[in-house]
């Protein structure tokens, strides 16, 4: 991985999770917990592909496993969510552009679903049976609702930063299709840019042509 996106990956996780814990695990809602540092996952897996994503997912997930109050043994989010950044970074297309933002929601739900087994399912291998008491079924719906209600203000500007520190050209410029990031927020760049481009070569065309015109007027004299 690159230097920038280590630091920026490393930033966005620590702010996450820390505002995990201090905010959002203390607004006692019912069943689970909205999970940023999950959303946060899927919005560089988006832009990092799957190689960068399971990274990312893996020492967001240990940070968690560490992270007061935790009552787990370490290395079991960092698991889940290592899977989860893989299985995500697989959705980004080869062009780096998603033309709706139906399919990274759908992504959400199926992670915070999938993490909520996952976590489950390797508690229950360790001896852990804390979501039986609690109640599976509750914690799944609460789990997918809450990260699909963050997810559109979280999901398209960790994309975007990601995307900047990069440098990547679809943050500057659009040839067809609106990147999910621009159409979770309604505000695609590309017609924008379209409109630029057209106005300079009219621009560039009108230019042309009054040279000529000149130099016809010239030839005149």
């Amino acid at each position: 991985m690159r230097f920038n996106r280590i630091l920026l990956s490393a930033t966005l996780v620590v702010v996450a999770l820390v505002v995990q814990v201090t905010v959002l695990a203390r607004l006692q809602l019912p069943g689970a917990v909205p999970d940023l540092t999950l959303l946060v996952v899927l919005g560089l897996a988006f832009v990092y592909g799957h190689v960068s994503g399971a990274l990312i997912g893996f020492g967001a997930g240990l940070l968690a496993d560490l992270a007061p109050p935790a009552d787990h043994a370490a290395g079991r989010y960092a698991l889940v969510l290592c899977v989860i950044g893989y299985l995500a970074g697989l959705v980004k297309p080869e062009n780096g552009r998603l033309r709706s933002a139906t399919g990274p929601m759908l992504v959400v739900v199926a992670a915070a679903i999938g993490s909520t087994l996952l976590y489950a399912g390797v508690g229950a291998l360790v001896g852990d049976t804390a979501a039986r008491h609690v109640g599976l079924g509750g914690l799944l719906f609460t789990a997918a609702l809450y990260d699909l209600l963050l997810a559109p203000f979280v999901v398209p500007g960790i994309m975007a930063l990601a995307r900047r520190a990069e440098n990547d050209p679809l943050s500057e410029s659009s040839s067809g299709g609106a990147d999910v990031s621009a159409g979770w927020l309604s505000s695609g760049t590309g017609l924008r840019i379209g409109e630029q481009k057209g106005g300079l070569r009219l621009r560039a065309a009108r230019s042309r042509a009054s040279k000529a015109g000149r130099i016809k007027g010239v030839k005149r004299l």
